[in-house]
């Protein structure tokens, strides 16, 4: 690219300093002298005066004719001549200098060119050695390629056959698993259609026992409605329809009311009886103050005189009265209870039993004598009010209990009781208000909580054949104050 522009400069230059002579050969107006003055002679410079310089000489030459004198029209013209000769002269010294730089610039560039020239030869020879050994190395290559080409061809020829035959290997068995698939799927067709066919068997078999399913639980429930009236009707039947009365002087002409406020008192009396009947008298008094409570003694041979003096206590604070019914029998701390009740009944026949308080002591003679003391604090604190009660004193009242019986067990019958104070009324008719329903429509089975329920144990036998039953352990401070004459109730096995 450098050497095509050198080139382009090189000719240009050429052709300028061509034109420069013929620029500078072209004819010049030469002046044409007056009549009277020889024509000037050519000195071989150039006239460089013009059209406009010669008619404004003519124009001077006018002027100086009209004029009188003219002593030196020429000397003028000399002296501009002179001038344009000067000047002519330097302006080709200029062009010669302009021109001798052009020819050396020429000079150089064709040197240049010349040089470039020599370059771009070498560069193509390079090239076309390049060329040559880029040509001999794609033939190498070419080669390579065709002897590479040969061996895979041949490779692939023979892999091609293997896939060939692994192709018809795959076909022959892609067909042989094609004809098992459709000889299974025939088989699972027409096991499909076995099942399809078994299921509708099944399903209509479930409509219709879902049909006469229908039918049994229309009876069912037809049964189940009967069944439940008439346990309705049962049920009713077996309660008693009516409310319960509530009075103030449940006891009529020897006809005692028992409402629903009783608690009833069987059996030993122990820490668990205390409790189950305090709880009772607090939660008919929190009920209502005013209504009678009845503590109901069917049968009680007495028992702790801690858990007695606990129950005593326990109706001396209700605000409601509470009053007790002895029915069959009640002993030692029951009958305490009975006689210090603010109001008590029996039944005639029923029977109280005093007696002084039962020991069971144990130990040397020392704590015998203090268990002996013991005992007879405890003798006195109950056995007092109902001395008191009676109106003999303590003393008169263990010596009755040992005329009556050699073993000082004072056991009377009800209307004897209610002569020497025991109770206070004798009852010919008792009526339970509080059962609302028959007990024979509730089946309860016997548990072993029955004989556990005021703190006793179910009745044993011991060895000897001997049935008993063992008394709970008392406070270390607690006696027993029961009736017990054939040893029934043991303290220990």
């Amino acid at each position: 690219m450098m050497t095509c522009r050198l080139l382009c400069l090189f000719l240009s230059l050429t052709f300028a300093g061509a034109s420069f002579p013929a620029l500078y050969s072209q004819p010049q107006p030469v002046a044409t002298p007056p009549p009277d003055e020889p024509a000037a002679i050519d000195t071989g410079t150039v006239d460089e005066t013009g059209p406009d310089d010669a008619t404004d000489a003519a124009g001077k030459d006018a002027k100086t004719e009209s004029r009188p004198e003219k002593p030196d029209p020429l000397a003028g013209l000399k002296q501009e001549k002179e001038r344009l000769a000067l000047e002519n002269s330097l302006a080709e010294e200029k062009l010669k200098q302009q021109l001798a730089d052009l020819n050396a610039e020429k000079s150089r560039l064709s040197a240049e060119i010349a040089l470039a020239q020599e370059r771009s030869r070498k560069a193509a020879l390079e090239q076309q050695e390049e060329i040559a050994r880029l040509r001999q190395a794609t033939e190498l290559i070419n080669q390579r390629l065709a002897s590479a080409q040969a061996e895979r061809t041949a490779a692939s020829a023979a892999e091609i056959a293997e896939l060939n035959q692994k192709r018809e290997k795959l076909q022959a068995e892609n067909a042989l698993v094609a004809a098992q698939d459709e000889a299974r799927l025939r088989s699972i067709k027409l096991e499909t259609q076995e099942i399809q066919l078994k299921l509708q068997q099944t399903q209509l078999a479930l409509q219709q026992m879902q049909a006469e399913r229908g039918v049994l639980d229309f009876e069912i429930a037809k049964l189940n409605s009967q069944l439940d009236l008439r346990d309705k009707r049962d049920r009713l039947r077996n309660l008693v329809k009516h409310e319960i009365v509530y009075t103030k002087t449940p006891f009529q002409d020897g006809v005692l009311t028992i409402s629903d406020r009783r608690i009833p008192l069987n059996g030993v009396i122990s820490m668990r009886t205390a409790d189950y009947i305090q709880e009772r008298i607090d939660y008919f008094n929190n009920q209502n103050s005013d209504y009678p409570i009845f503590i109901v003694i069917d049968s009680s041979p007495g028992g702790s005189v801690m858990a007695g003096y606990k129950i005593l206590k326990a109706m001396e604070g209700s605000a409601a009265p509470v009053y007790t019914v002895v029915k069959s029998f009640a002993a030692s701390m029951a009958a305490g209870i009975t006689t210090l009740a603010k109001e008590s009944y029996a039944y005639p026949n029923a029977l109280i039993l005093h007696h002084q308080i039962l020991s069971f002591s144990y130990g040397n003679l020392t704590e015998q004598r203090e268990g002996v003391r013991d005992l007879e604090e405890w003798w006195r604190r109950l056995a007092a009010p109902i001395a008191q009660k009676m109106g003999i004193s303590l003393d008169e009242f263990i010596k009755q209990m040992y005329s009556n019986r050699s073993t000082g067990d004072w056991i009377v019958f009800g209307d004897k009781a209610r002569e020497i104070k025991w109770v206070d009324h004798i009852v010919t008719t008792i009526r339970e208000e509080s059962l609302d329903r028959n007990p024979d429509s509730v089946a309860r089975a016997p548990s072993a909580d029955d004989g556990r329920r005021f703190g006793g144990e179910l009745e044993k036998v011991d060895d000897s054949g001997r049935a008993y039953q063992l008394l709970p352990r008392l406070n270390p401070l607690d006696c027993y104050y029961l009736y017990n004459p054939d040893g029934y109730y043991r303290l220990t096995r």
